[in-house]
């Protein structure tokens, strides 16, 4: 069977369209990707699926580098061969709601969406309470896309999902692009941002008596207390984290980690990663 094609090619429609680099492209490869092979493995074994994306964007994307548009994330995964039963999109900023919104009742009419303009951080049980619920005959299993533009995602929203119901994630860790490049300014203890983010108030102590070198393990730091986190929610103890580099001097940016309940998840998200055009493990 041909495989799914996620990079799709659209022209200007006149709505708001936000500018992107060329290495975005890697990510809208994973992640549609990864919704065909649920949808098709999955589709004959339970009720309902359901997509989550909580940093929807604007539904399309400009490159930079060449001024082509193609669809993004949340209307990837609603162009799939076999769509998903129930699709929730979260996006915080207006223009890109509205955008948002008029992409989908255009083109995507026929589909069963909830969108929710807010933060996602701050509206997580509207997300919660959109999800159809699990009954007997009518059984649910969710994939849920997180693409934060930084380390700006709460534990806490992870967690109001995570804990509640058998749902996938992929996030997008910006573990270089912003954890690195401000240690120094999150060290200072009124800044909450990697607080917030690992769900733990006291995570500088573990990072002064664990780090030598501070610059130069910051990266695994976060990265093994997040796996950690997800560990005690009862996802694999695995990391399948993959890396986005940048096109002009190759440097490492975020990574894309997936986390799942389940051994048939992470053998999909490994056949997912032989999809996509570059393959970069993180070097713990």
């Amino acid at each position: 069977m041909e495989k799914f094609n996620s990079h799709i090619l659209v022209e200007s429609d006149g709505e708001f369209t936000p500018e992107v680099r060329e290495w975005s492209l890697e990510k809208y490869k994973l992640v549609g990707s990864y919704c065909d092979i649920f949808t098709n493995s999955m589709k004959s074994k339970w009720g309902k699926l359901v997509y989550i994306d909580l940093f929807a964007g604007a539904g399309r994307a400009k490159i930079f580098e060449t001024g082509k548009t193609y669809l993004s994330s949340a209307l990837i995964a609603m162009s799939i061969p076999n769509p998903f039963s129930k699709y929730i999109l979260c996006e915080a900023d207006e223009d890109r709601f509205i955008a948002l919104k008029n992409r989908v009742k255009k083109d995507f009419s026929h589909l069963d969406v909830t969108l929710l303009n807010g933060d996602s951080n701050q509206i997580i049980n509207k997300v919660f309470e959109s999800i159809p619920k699990f009954k007997k005959g009518e059984t649910v299993l969710t994939f849920c896309f997180v693409d934060p533009f930084s380390l700006n995602l709460h534990f806490n929203t992870i967690e109001t999902l995570g804990k509640r119901i058998l749902i996938d994630f992929l996030i997008l860790q910006a573990l270089h692009m912003d954890g690195n490049r401000n240690l120094v300014k999150y060290l200072k203890e009124e800044n909450d941002k990697i607080s917030n983010y690992l769900g733990n108030e006291n995570w500088r102590v573990e990072f002064n008596s664990n780090c030598k070198d501070n610059n130069a393990n910051f990266v695994k730091f976060l990265a093994d207390q997040y796996l950690n986190k997800m560990n005690s929610m009862n996802y694999i103890q695995e990391a399948n984290m993959h890396q986005i580099r940048s096109n002009e001097k190759n440097l490492p940016l975020y990574y894309l980690s997936f986390y799942s309940k389940h051994s048939t998840g992470i053998d999909f998200y490994k056949q997912v990663e032989k999809y996509t055009k570059q393959q970069y493990k993180l070097e713990l």
